[in-house]
């Protein structure tokens, strides 16, 4: 009777055995490669063997250049950088679970074996045996979805969820993003110091103003809020009715309100100040011949606009 008891004994410490030896074994491959197992087909079988009592992520790649795969270079570094992460656990966590790299080359029955035509893909394979089982009981590898994209962080977010711990990935620091915005930062106060007494000058802000009036009036919001082309469909920039108004059409409209209004000012403000009788009256007939020829397009847009509009000055 007690012969039975004693080979199951030994049986059990020969399985046990066996399990911390396999264990040892993916805990040195891991770390000559900062936390990374780099897999064949031997070792694919040992990582996922039927009587695990550990946990892994295994990443399928295939990264020869023959292979074209550039969506496996693109994940290749953030799936490093998560495993970099996860060596940084203590071993009580640590060897719980295991990441792990398999290239189609250097085991392509695995692929076939999977069913898998393409790459990157990633499986995370949950503990077999002890108390890292699954209540449910379904051994089915987890198949990460690359929807959150190729980027470590939410990689190590969904990960997380299958580790005996979270795994403690920080985002490096962009010191590209940080410098382009102190080249900015700089350049702008730079600029502000020039152009201070541009900002500081009331033409500045007359100027731009006026540009602002000239524009709304001319019903730039009406054809933003309505969504307006710019032209029609076969290049017609005048919307017919007082209700429609294209791009084009506002643009057109603020030019000829513009040099009306600068007409206007050129007589009122500019002719008087001259002092040479010849030269002040130049000015007067050049710009009274703006206003009447630019307030002739203007009526011309109209009648052109509203047809049946019966009056015209030259055009």
């Amino acid at each position: 009777m007690l012969l039975p008891w004693l080979a199951l004994l030994c049986l059990s410490l020969h399985v046990l055995a066996a399990k911390d030896s396999a264990r040892e074994q993916l805990v040195q491959l891991a770390s000559k490669n900062n936390g990374v197992v780099r897999l064949d087909e031997k070792t694919y079988d040992l990582l996922t063997s039927p009587d695990r009592d550990w946990s892994a992520a295994v990443h399928l790649t295939a990264l020869d250049k023959r292979r074209r795969c550039n969506p496996c270079r693109e994940f290749d570094p953030s799936w490093n950088a998560v495993a970099k992460a996860w060596s940084t656990v203590p071993r009580s966590e640590r060897d719980n679970h295991f990441f792990a790299t398999l290239d189609f080359d250097e085991a392509p029955t695995v692929f076939q074996k999977l069913g898998l035509a393409s790459a990157p893909v990633v499986y995370v394979y949950p503990a077999a045996e002890g108390p890292r089982r699954p209540a449910s009981g379904k051994l089915a590898p987890y198949k990460y979805d690359f929807s959150h994209g190729f980027d470590a962080e939410p990689l190590a977010s969904e990960l997380s969820r299958h580790t005996p711990v979270p795994i403690p990935y920080k985002a490096p620091v962009d010191w590209a993003k940080w410098g382009t915005f102190a080249v900015i930062l700089v350049s702008g106060i730079i600029t502000l110091r020039f152009i201070s007494p541009v900002l500081q000058s009331r033409w500045t802000w007359a100027i731009g103003t006026i540009l602002t009036s000239l524009v709304m009036q001319s019903g730039y919001m009406f054809t933003r809020i309505r969504g307006m082309p710019y032209t029609a469909g076969n290049g017609q920039w005048i919307a017919p009715g007082f209700q429609n108004q294209y791009g084009q059409e506002t643009q057109v409209v603020a030019m000829i309100y513009g040099l009306l209004a600068i007409s206007f000012l050129m007589l009122t403000v500019v002719a008087p100040l001259q002092k040479s009788p010849q030269r002040q009256r130049m000015q007067i007939y050049l710009w009274t011949a703006v206003n009447l020829i630019i307030f002739s397009v203007l009526v011309s847009l109209f009648r052109t606009k509203n047809r049946g509009y019966p009056f015209k000055l030259f055009l």
